[in-house]
C-alpha cells in the first residue's frame, strides 16, 4: 500500500531531515511525501533543506509541500530588499529584515552566503511563492499553523493558515474532517495522545525540532496517514533559536 508520511517544521536542519527520509521513512517512488512549510530559519542549512526537497521532486517522488509563515517572511523581505535604495554607500535594511532577522533569517542568509535577502538566488523564492497552503484529503486538511474557523469558509483565510497560533475545529466546515499541521510546538506526549486518540480533532506535529535540552522536545516527526503511525528522528544538527514565532 502506498504510505503518506507528514513531515512538519524542519527549520533548517538538513542533517535532521536526511536522517529522518532516509534511514527511517526509506520512501518508495509511489510514497507520498508531505511537507507541512517552514523549511528555512534557525538552523544551519536552510538552502540545504530546499535543496534536498527540490532533489527529491527531481528524482520522481510525489512530493506535495506546504507554504509557512517563515517562507512567508523570507518572501516578504526579498520582495521589499529589492527596492531600498543606498545612500553615501549604505543600504538600509527594511523593517521586514530587521523582524525576520530576529526569528532565524539571518542563519538562513548565511546558509545561502548572502548579507541581504535580494541577494537569494530568485530560483528558491520562485519555490517558496509557488508553494500550496493546504491540502485536502479523504479524512485530512493538511496545513501549517491551523484555520480560522470564526468565519464561515476558513478556506478562505490564506494568513491563518499560516499563522494562527489558536484555533477550535468545528468539523462541520471541513466535512468532519482531521486537521494536521505543526506551527506550534508541543511534547511528544501531547503529539502521542493526538495521533492515538480516534476523537482528536486536529493533531499537531511539531515538536520543536530546535528545543535544546528540553524534556519532551528536539525531534523531527513523520506520521504516516494509512497506519496512523509516527516516527522521530532526534535533532543533529547545530541550531540557533532567534526570537520564537
Amino acid at each position: 500500500m502506498r504510505k503518506q508520511w507528514v513531515i512538519p517544521d524542519i527549520h533548517g536542519c538538513c542533517r535532521t531531515l536526511k536522517a529522518l527520509i532516509e534511514f527511517q521513512i526509506v520512501p518508495e517512488k509511489d510514497d507520498e511525501l508531505i511537507f507541512i512549510g517552514d523549511y528555512i530559519d534557525r538552523g544551519p542549512d536552510s538552502k540545504g533543506v530546499i535543496d534536498y526537497i527540490m532533489g527529491l521532486e527531481e528524482k520522481g517522488f510525489k512530493v506535495t509541500a506546504l507554504m509557512g509563515n517563515h517562507e512567508d517572511y523570507c518572501i516578504t523581505a526579498w520582495e521589499e530588499d529589492q527596492d531600498v535604495k543606498s545612500f553615501l554607500g549604505i543600504r538600509p535594511k527594511t523593517k521586514t529584515q530587521k523582524e525576520w532577522e530576529m526569528y532565524g533569517g539571518k542563519q538562513t542568509m548565511e546558509s545561502f552566503g548572502v548579507e541581504r535577502p535580494r541577494d537569494i538566488d530568485v530560483k528558491y523564492i520562485d519555490w517558496m511563492k509557488k508553494l500550496n497552503y493546504y491540502v485536502e484529503l479523504d479524512d485530512f486538511i493538511i496545513v501549517h499553523a491551523g484555520l480560522n474557523f470564526d468565519i464561515e469558509d476558513p478556506f478562505e483565510d490564506k494568513y491563518a493558515m499560516i499563522w494562527i497560533r489558536e484555533f477550535d475545529v468545528i468539523p462541520e466546515k471541513i466535512n468532519n474532517k482531521k486537521v494536521i499541521h505543526g506551527h506550534v510546538p508541543v511534547n511528544l506526549e501531547f503529539i502521542d495522545m493526538a495521533v492515538n486518540t480516534a476523537e482528536s480533532r486536529y493533531i499537531d506535529l511539531d515538536n520543536g525540532l530546535y528545543f535544546l535540552n528540553r524534556a519532551g522536545y528536539g525531534n523531527l516527526i513523520a506520521l504516516e496517514l494509512n497506519s496512523m503511525e509516527y516516527v522521530a528522528q532526534s535533532l543533529m544538527d547545530e541550531v540557533s533559536y532567534g526570537k520564537f514565532m
